[in-house]
């Protein structure tokens, strides 16, 4: 069973950066997506970025140019690193990993693995 583990989250004053730690076992897949998802409280889930195998990403409208998406298969580690940070992003950021087949879209993929969540707070 895939596990995937948050860490990084924190409080940080409006500007600066967070660099965000998704760690995943149980995952030897050659194909897959993977994701950055957010939520506030009352609100529905937001896509961040995601990731896919072939290395392409993708990102919502509002963190392109301020958010970057990576991972490092050696570490089984996947990353969002979030600079310029506004009191907007505040919110519980989530990492997700599924198997895929090929030519799957990972941006409008349904994501099936999640971690558990860790708190970003950007104050004004």
């Amino acid at each position: 069973q895939v596990q995937l583990v948050e860490s990084g989250g924190g409080s940080v004053q409006a500007g600066g950066s967070l660099r965000l730690f998704c760690l995943v076992s149980r995952f030897t897949y050659s194909r897959y997506c993977m994701g950055w998802f957010r939520q506030v409280p009352g609100k529905e889930r937001e896509r961040v970025a995601v990731i896919g195998s072939d290395g392409i990403t993708l990102y919502t409208d509002s963190v392109k140019g301020r958010f970057t998406i990576s991972q490092d298969n050696a570490k089984n580690t996947l990353y969002l690193q979030m600079n310029s940070l506004k009191p907007e992003d505040t919110a519980i950021y989530y990492c997700a990993a599924d198997p895929v087949v090929f030519g799957t879209n990972c941006y409008t993929w349904n994501f099936k693995n999640w971690g558990q969540g860790t708190q970003v707070t950007v104050s004004s």
